[in-house]
C-alpha cells in the first residue's frame, strides 16, 4: 500500500491573482492536469483522499474523488507552511492502506529533504512540479521508499 503526494496542478498567476490566495483556483491546463490524475489512477483503489484546504488543491483532487467514489477531506496538515513533518504523520495515519493527499511546493520540497537525508531520495532527484506525484511507499508505518511520477 502507498501514499500518493500530489502536488497542486497548474493554478491562476499568484501576482495576477486579487483574491485571497487561498481561493485561487485552477488554471484550465490545471484542470487538464486534474483530469489526467484521475486517468492515471484509476486501477488503483484509494481509501482516502486529502486535501489541503487550499482551493487548487481540492479541485486537483476533485476529478480522482469522484472517480474512486470517495470525497475529498480537508486537512489542515497539507496547507502551505505545515511542513514535512505534518505530511509524515498523516502517512503514518493511513499505514496498509493507499491515499491521497494533495498538498503544496514547500511541504513536498521538506518531505524530500527528510527522505533524502534518510537516504530514500537522492538528492539529484529532489523536486515536484506542479501535478506531479511522489508515492511513498510504507512498511509497518515507516515510509521505507519514494518514486516521482512526472505530472499528467
Amino acid at each position: 500500500m502507498a501514499v500518493y503526494v500530489v502536488r497542486h496542478a497548474k493554478a491562476g498567476d499568484r501576482d495576477t491573482w486579487e483574491g485571497s490566495d487561498r481561493l485561487r483556483p485552477l488554471s484550465k491546463p490545471g484542470w487538464l492536469q486534474a483530469e489526467g490524475l484521475a486517468e492515471r489512477f484509476k486501477g488503483v483503489a484509494m481509501q482516502a483522499i486529502l486535501s489541503s484546504p487550499y482551493l487548487r488543491c481540492i479541485q486537483t483532487v476533485e476529478p480522482l474523488a469522484r472517480q474512486q467514489g470517495l470525497r475529498v477531506e480537508q486537512e489542515k496538515g497539507l496547507a502551505e507552511g505545515a511542513g514535512g513533518a505534518s505530511l509524515r504523520r498523516l502517512a503514518q495515519r493511513f499505514q496498509g492502506k493507499n491515499a491521497t493527499f494533495c498538498t503544496h511546493g514547500d511541504v513536498i520540497d521538506e518531505l524530500l529533504v527528510g527522505l533524502a537525508a534518510d537516504g530514500l531520495v537522492p538528492r539529484s532527484r529532489l523536486g515536484a512540479e506542479k501535478g506531479s506525484t511522489w508515492v511513498l511507499e510504507e512498511t509497518d508505518g515507516r515510509i521505507t521508499g519514494a518514486q516521482h511520477i512526472p505530472a499528467p
